[in-house]
């Protein structure tokens, strides 16, 4: 299952309740992660770079990020980041 990164309207943003999640914030650094559950994120600041053994994805503000269970990838974070979160 792929890493999707979706543009979400006002609206949605709304609906998903995400200004109600918790803020995760990480300096610039690379370090690997495994997903033990879905996670949702909206990235309020920052640049990073996803890659996983099938993709590279670039994330920017304003991204909507669904990162699939059982993922395996880098991270490599250009600038501090600050996002919503949340694991399902």
């Amino acid at each position: 299952m792929p890493i999707t990164i979706e543009k979400l309207s006002p609206k949605k943003r709304e609906a998903l309740r995400i200004n109600e999640w918790p803020i995760w914030q990480c300096e610039p650094s690379t370090f690997p992660w495994h997903y033990d559950q879905e996670e949702s994120c909206y990235i309020l600041e920052g640049e990073i770079t996803v890659t996983s053994e099938d993709q590279t994805v670039c994330i920017f503000p304003g991204d909507y990020v669904t990162f699939p269970k059982g993922l395996d990838c880098q991270w490599q974070v250009h600038t501090a980041v600050r996002k919503h979160y949340l694991f399902r």
